[in-house]
Order: C-alpha cells, then sequence, then structure tokens
C-alpha cells in the first residue's frame, strides 16, 4: 500500500479473517479504498455540545407488505417510528437513530445511513442506525430483492418507492433537526432490573436445543429458567442543568409479543415507550441489545394479558432506572469506527439456498429467506462497521445483525468499570450472529444464521480492539 499509514494506539481498522490493521484517521487519496475512517474524535468542552431530537413516521400505507407473512398490511395498530438524536461536538456532527422495523439490511441500511448523513452534514461512519426488530413492521434486504428479480416468478417483498419515500422523510427530520440544536452539560447514567421480560430461546434438554420463542403456551417450558440473560436496562440521559432533553434506553430481548399477522405495531418497547414519553414530556428513544437468543416465550403465551403485562413491566423498569439516574458532567464526545469482515457461511445450507433462489416453485418464504442469505454471501467481503461512541461517562457500542446475548455480557466484561450500553440490531445482511458452540448444538439461531462459526471470534476481537482492551495472550 502506498500511502501514508500512521499506526495509532487505538483507531480505524479492518479486521477480518484474524487480523487486524490501523489506518491513520486522517489518510487520503489511494487510503480511501480502505475506508476506515477510523478515530473520529472531539476534544470539545461542555460548553461546546448540542443535541437535537427528531422522529419521522415509518409506517407502510394499507396494501404494503409487511414482516413475517408479507401478506398486504391490514391495520395500523401503533405507528412505526424513527427516533434519533443528531449530537454535535464543535463542528462534527454525529447520529444515533432506533427504527421501528424488523430488519435492514445490506444496501438498504447504508441507504439509511448516507441520507441521514448527508442530512445533517457528516459522514455515514458517524450515523449508527438500528432496527428495534419489532416482528409487526418492515423486512427490507434490496440486494435480496433484486436478486429474486433476475429468476423467473420473483416474489416482491421489499417496494423500493416506499423505501426511498421513508428514507426521504427521515433524512428531512434530521435535517429539520439543526435548527433545534441546544447545548447539554450533563449526562445522566441509570439502570435497573427488568423483572420478568426476558428469557433465554434456547432450552437444552436430552442433549437437543429446544426454542422457547417468543410466545409461548407450554408450561413446561415456561416453567424453565430464564436462562442466561442481561437483566438490566440501562438509560442514558443528556440534560442543560436541570432540563432533560432526551433519554435513550438500552435493553436485551426480541421486542415482539405476537406477530404473523398483517397488523402494524410498535409492540411492548414502542408501547413503553411512548407512555413514558408522554407522562414525562421528555423525548424518549429505545434501542434492542444482543437479543438474538432472548425473548419474552417465559412470560408470554400471546394473549392480550401478557402483552400489557410485559409493557407495564418494561415501562416500570424505565421509570426505576431514571430514578437511578447519577449525573456527571457532559465531558467530551468521541466516536471510533472499525470496519469488520464477517465470513459467510459455505455449508449445504448456503447451496440449498442458492437453489431455493432460482427455483419458481418453491415457497414464497423460502425463497426470500434464500435471497437473503446469498445477497449477504455477495457482499462479504465489504466490510460492515462497528462503533463506539463515547458521550462522556456513557459508552455506547454499536453493533450489526441478531448478536446473541453472549456479545453484550461480553463487551460489558471487557470494561466493568465503564457504563457501557450496547445496541444490535445495525446491517442485519448477517443475520443471526451466533457465538461457535451454538452451531455444534444446533438449534433455530446457527441454521438461520447467515454466517461460519469463526465470525463469533472476528467479532470479539473486533469489540475488544474497538473497546481499546489489549488482547490476551492466548488469544
Amino acid at each position: 500500500m502506498s500511502c501514508f499509514l500512521k499506526c495509532l494506539g487505538f483507531g480505524g481498522a479492518l479486521v477480518g479473517m484474524g487480523w487486524v490493521m490501523v489506518v491513520w484517521a486522517e489518510a487520503t487519496g489511494p487510503c480511501a479504498e480502505v475506508r476506515a475512517t477510523g478515530l473520529q474524535s472531539t476534544g470539545e468542552s461542555a460548553g461546546q455540545l448540542k443535541v437535537a431530537t427528531f422522529c419521522a413516521d415509518m409506517t407502510p400505507a394499507l396494501g404494503k407488505p409487511i414482516y413475517p407473512s408479507y401478506k398486504p398490511l391490514e391495520v395500523i395498530e401503533e405507528p412505526l417510528l424513527a427516533k434519533g438524536i443528531v449530537l454535535q461536538a464543535g463542528e462534527k456532527r454525529y447520529v444515533l437513530c432506533a427504527v421501528d422495523f424488523c430488519v435492514l439490511a445490506n444496501s438498504s441500511y447504508e441507504l439509511f445511513r448516507e441520507k441521514l448523513a448527508k442530512a445533517v452534514g457528516t459522514s455515514a461512519d458517524c450515523v449508527a442506525v438500528h432496527c428495534v426488530h419489532q416482528h409487526t413492521a418492515p423486512h427490507i434486504d434490496g440486494d435480496a430483492q433484486r436478486l429474486l428479480e433476475k429468476y423467473p416468478d420473483p416474489p416482491r417483498y421489499v417496494d423500493f418507492e416506499f423505501l426511498m419515500e421513508v428514507t426521504d422523510r427521515l433524512a428531512q427530520a434530521a435535517k429539520e433537526a439543526l435548527s433545534r440544536l441546544e447545548p447539554f452539560d450533563r449526562v445522566g447514567l441509570g439502570q435497573a432490573k427488568v423483572q420478568q421480560v426476558a428469557s433465554n430461546r434456547r432450552i437444552l434438554r436430552d442433549g437437543k436445543i429446544v426454542g422457547r420463542m417468543s410466545s409461548c403456551k407450554d408450561p413446561a417450558l415456561q416453567a424453565e429458567p430464564e436462562g442466561q440473560i442481561d437483566p438490566y436496562l440501562k438509560t442514558i440521559s443528556l440534560a442543560r442543568g436541570e432540563k432533560v432533553l432526551v433519554r435513550l434506553h438500552y435493553y436485551a430481548t426480541h421486542p415482539q409479543s405476537f406477530y404473523n399477522d398483517p397488523r402494524a405495531s410498535s409492540d411492548v418497547p414502542g408501547f413503553a415507550r411512548q407512555r413514558l414519553e408522554k407522562k414525562e414530556g421528555v423525548f424518549q428513544i429505545y434501542f434492542t441489545g444482543c437479543a438474538g437468543d432472548v425473548a419474552m416465550g417465559k412470560y408470554n403465551d400471546g394473549s392480550r394479558e401478557a402483552r400489557d403485562a410485559l409493557t407495564d413491566r418494561l415501562y416500570r423498569a424505565m421509570e426505576d432506572s431514571i430514578a437511578a439516574t447519577r449525573w456527571e458532567p457532559a465531558g467530551k464526545i468521541e466516536w471510533k469506527t472499525l470496519p469488520v469482515k464477517l465470513p459467510a457461511r459455505t455449508d449445504r445450507l448456503m447451496e440449498q439456498s442458492r437453489r431455493n433462489l432460482e427455483d419458481p416453485k418453491a415457497p414464497m418464504l423460502t425463497r426470500i429467506y434464500a435471497a437473503c442469505r446469498v445477497a449477504y454471501a455477495q457482499r462479504a467481503d465489504r466490510p460492515i462497521d462497528i462503533s463506539l461512541v463515547q458521550i462522556g461517562p456513557a459508552w455506547i457500542l454499536h453493533l450489526p445483525g441478531e448478536c446473541m446475548i453472549e456479545f453484550q455480557l461480553y463487551a460489558q466484561s471487557l470494561v466493568p468499570d465503564r457504563f457501557l450500553a450496547v445496541a444490535a440490531y445495525g446491517d442485519d445482511g448477517t443475520s443471526y450472529i451466533c457465538t461457535e458452540n451454538s452451531y455444534k448444538e444446533g438449534g433455530y439461531e446457527p441454521s438461520a444464521s447467515n454466517l461460519a462459526p469463526e465470525a463469533e471470534r472476528l467479532l470479539k476481537q473486533a469489540i475488544r480492539t474497538l473497546l481499546g482492551v489489549p488482547a490476551e495472550k492466548d488469544e
């Protein structure tokens, strides 16, 4: 490589297949091919930090396809929203955004980042977009739809007109937020234990994995322990003096209490989020953490009564987290990005997916899922960004895909003295991001992943690098 490289103690990196390259953040010219913007940090005083909130309605029109059956939408129970903040530190701007969609993948995910970046005058590397992952919402992978259209009788599950419309709407909302930027000088850190909401989906019985999914009516499965979860909801609040400007909530569970009907709904986290916003008069945003193998099945039988109870418990945890908040000076904002290569699977399931994609007689859903898997395999050499933003004492880790809870717990274990919140469900071209051992155990999650088993090692390596924690000698 002919361009000038400068090694940093922490900087932009390309992580893939077991190696890490650190690139000077200010490299230009030929280095642009690396697309590693690296350490994007500001050293601004608290008086120079500003924030503005934005919100856009992302609900499809009636008749548009909606996940998981891709039937035409018949009922809008609650609007689907995209809620976010623009952060400004000196001349630099950053965006955090949570969207009430199930999935955004590959180029469709990048479209959201690019339009938001252009709208606020920053680069896509400084934008984090995450789906809340409700299953009563759009699932969008435009690359998969384009693949389908190469073969006879393609199912049409991505509405490109809708995609362009809602991204324009979201970008306009973010652009208008710039006129509302206001200073903040304090950051609040709170957390609370969530009672009887989350439970692990993977139950080991007689040496086999049994799924306890988002809705479960089997008394024996409901009686099983919660299993491995992160029981804490974390809240980050930004304030100017005594005036709270926004709260960001982070919790790891699949968010749906019901699904598989043609209805749009923000479901449990949306209900709780908007109820709290109405009560407090403070803008509330909810991010889903590493919930690939975590859902509400132990406490949810699919009834309206169960959904109401789950909403109440999540809402109470939000209130408890706010009540437990401790305040610190805002300090500085730093944003760090790592492009990571996560290898696509190459086994018989991938080969079957290729056949299903091309087969006009295969069931619609089978072809759609096959196209999503093949679409990721075709872009696997193009890295996915993960990032870390530090807002004074608050650290937020942004991850792609449906990460198992292991990745969240691992990240937190690396920096036990830090307040680290985790948002997953970024670029979901990967689908599930599983532990290597889960491929040996079996079960739904590894079978639905688009990744090879070694993805665990590579993503953990990247997380460690991003958090600035030296590798162990045996790694």
